[in-house]
């Protein structure tokens, strides 16, 4: 576990917060501006990385000779849509894939999700997730909560999970009694989701692989990548990972991709998935684009940038946080293999004032107030700030948190460093407003 020791205790944490109670406005603007000058290395690191990413998306626009007349796409049917089919080469190519395939039918990241299980999965198959429960919007899709909607269970895949350890690491030591069983695929999910435990980099995935091979050389090993596209120089297709899928309106995107998900991997494995999507014998071969190719290629093109402003973002929240005190994973600094930053706010107060804060500060819809409310998918109620041009997509810098306790704040997104900093500004004023700015206040 990366939970980061308090940066600014006793005497220095106390005149923090006296200043803010003094003058709020001037004092934010100052721990702030700490915060930015303390990750300003990390920063030039992230913003040196964006280099290398970009020119592979640039290599696969110019090996799959990309040109204006694959924007268009054709109707009904979508068949022989070569804007489509070329844009699935080169997701392959950026992801490290043997195929994939780009979809804006896919409704979100969960949705492709669930096509590359139902597509892979049969009757009487095991499901092994070894990164522990997996993320609450798939629960209903296996079976764990909620019936009669044509879950996993019901169609008689049997599920099982490896326990997380008490650091919230993956119980590699256990995989090998876990893997007794002859099990058809593992699910190896690489966010956190809403869970205080450190997100798999690409390299412990490629570890995981190899051994679930080594143990079960026909196991299907699949990645949910949501969040973690472009954030490290390889994605988990390149280190062994048979099947990923995730979401075309987070990373990917740009923030301008109205829809979608995707999927990448094995050639048949991606198949599969599709025939889920659309139906055997149409598979990958269906599926109208909406003359909308060039915003998903558009969106590809931008994505390394935003995903290394959402980095820079992520850093600065840690640092802000931890200076005054509060829990965050990953620490400043520290590995980070998706674009989420948590922060152990430790009340529900706390976490509907910052979500607020942050809501009033976003580019679309800064007039609503985030109210905790159920959410289709979610075992809790949720408050979430996303005021962003793509509904859902938080992108643009956003958060939420599941009114549960420890109370964390899951902050993600971010396509200008500058807003970011705007947002926690304002955070931390509402904060010290309500006498709640210290964890112990």
């Amino acid at each position: 576990m990366t939970e980061t020791s308090p940066d600014a205790s006793g005497p220095a944490l106390a005149s923090a917060q006296a200043a803010l109670l003094i003058d709020d406005q001037a004092a934010a603007l100052d721990l702030v501006a700490q915060a930015r000058d303390r990750i300003a290395p990390i920063a030039a690191q992230r913003t040196a990385a964006v280099k290398p990413r970009l020119a592979r998306v640039l290599e696969a626009f110019a090996a799959e000779r990309l040109g204006v007349h694959h924007f268009a796409s054709v109707s009904g049917y979508g068949h022989g849509d070569l804007g489509r089919e070329v844009l699935d080469r080169v997701f392959a190519r950026v992801l490290q894939a043997e195929a994939a395939a780009v979809r804006l039918q896919f409704v979100s990241g969960t949705h492709a999700i669930t096509a590359a299980l139902f597509g892979v999965l049969r009757p009487g198959d095991r499901l092994l997730a070894i990164t522990g429960r997996p993320y609450d919007t798939l629960e209903e899709v296996i079976g764990i909560r909620g019936s009669g909607q044509g879950s996993l269970a019901e169609f008689g895949i049997h599920y099982d999970e490896l326990p997380l350890l008490a650091d919230g690491g993956v119980d590699e030591a256990g995989l090998a009694e876990a893997l007794e069983t002859p099990t058809r695929m593992v699910l190896i999910q690489r966010s956190c989701g809403y869970s205080w435990r450190p997100s798999l980099s690409v390299g412990c995935i490629g570890r995981l692989v190899e051994r679930v091979k080594a143990l079960q050389p026909a196991c299907v090993c699949f990645v949910d990548n949501c969040y973690g596209e472009l954030v490290e120089d390889q994605e988990p297709t390149a280190v062994g990972a048979d099947l990923m899928a995730g979401s075309l309106i987070k990373n990917l995107g740009g923030t301008i991709a109205p829809s979608g998900g995707y999927v990448a991997g094995r050639a048949e494995l991606v198949e599969q998935a599709c025939c889920r999507l659309t139906a055997p014998g149409i598979g990958s071969e269906g599926g109208s684009s909406f003359d909308l190719n060039r915003l998903l290629f558009q969106g590809l093109f931008l994505a390394p940038q935003m995903v290394g402003e959402a980095l820079i973002g992520a850093e600065l929240t840690a640092a802000v946080f931890s200076q005054l005190g509060y829990g965050v994973n990953p620490g400043v600094g520290g590995e980070r293999s998706d674009v989420i930053q948590a922060v152990r706010l430790g009340d529900a107060e706390r976490l509907k004032l910052v979500c607020r804060a942050f809501q009033a500060s976003s580019p679309v819809g800064s007039y609503l107030d985030p109210v905790p409310a159920p959410m289709p998918g979610y075992a809790s109620e949720l408050v979430m700030a996303g005021g962003s041009f793509i509904d859902g997509s938080t992108s643009e810098f956003s958060a939420d948190g599941p009114l549960r306790e420890p109370f964390v704040l899951y902050a993600q997104g971010g396509s200008h460093r500058s807003h970011v900093e705007l947002a926690l500004e304002r955070a931390l004023r509402e904060l010290a407003a309500a006498g709640r700015l210290a964890p112990n206040s």
